[in-house]
């Protein structure tokens, strides 16, 4: 009778173990989404009228669209989504145009 009660407890605690494991696997963890180039208020305060696209690319980084049908426009675009859902979806969007090999607008969602 012993041997079964020790068989069986042996079984329980087993059981038990599998069980905690399986559901600590039940909590889902979502993890943070985060897209484009980073861009800052000091990145596009950097920019100026009349920089070059290379200076330009020095401080920004590459572009995230160069768009093939518009060569003077670059676009820089940041997503950022939280997994944990209680934050808010951040967004930023910079695009510079050029004109004559110059920078000669800024368009930026920051300012």
């Amino acid at each position: 009778m012993l041997v079964v009660v020790m068989l069986i407890r042996k079984h329980l605690i087993f059981f038990i173990v599998i069980a905690s494991f399986s559901l600590l696997g039940c909590t889902i963890h979502k993890l943070d989404v985060q897209q484009g180039n980073v861009i800052t208020e000091d990145m596009v305060s950097r920019l100026s009228v009349g920089m070059t696209p290379r200076q330009v690319r020095f401080v920004m980084g590459t572009p995230l669209v160069e768009d093939p049908f518009h060569k003077n426009r670059w676009d820089y675009v940041y997503y950022f989504h939280p997994g944990d859902q209680r934050a808010f979806t951040e967004w930023k969007k910079v695009t510079v145009f050029f004109e004559k090999g110059q920078l000669a607008k800024i368009d930026s969602s920051l300012q």
